[in-house]
């Protein structure tokens, strides 16, 4: 399994920012292939303030499966909707993810 990961920092004025994820969200989610989908805010980390506002992470079956969700109609409308309100302050990550259900202790 894998996941896209968009890692947002903060933005200048959130009401814009805001306006703009509940817009491009729906777009996002449209992409094929994905398995689940988890929006995150961001509450702070150990030593206060976190560099990150929003986390969003989408899961597929393969980096196969992402990258035609990516390049799809629906991957490439989400994706310009995403440059134009969080261009400069959004990181996309892929990530290989190891998921392991047997409990530690």
């Amino acid at each position: 399994m894998v996941k896209l990961v968009l890692l947002f920092k903060h933005p200048r004025d959130e009401d814009t920012f805001e306006e703009g994820y509940v817009r491009t969200l729906p777009l996002l989610e449209q992409m094929p292939g994905i398995l689940r989908r988890q929006a995150n805010t961001v509450l702070g980390g150990p030593f206060g303030a976190s560099p990150y506002y929003r986390i969003l992470e989408f899961y597929f079956d393969s980096y196969e499966k992402m990258d035609v969700a990516m390049t799809s109609p629906q991957g490439v409308a989400a994706g310009r909707a995403l440059m134009e309100y969080a261009g400069t302050i959004v990181d996309l990550i892929f990530v290989d993810v190891f998921e392991d259900n047997t409990p530690l202790n």
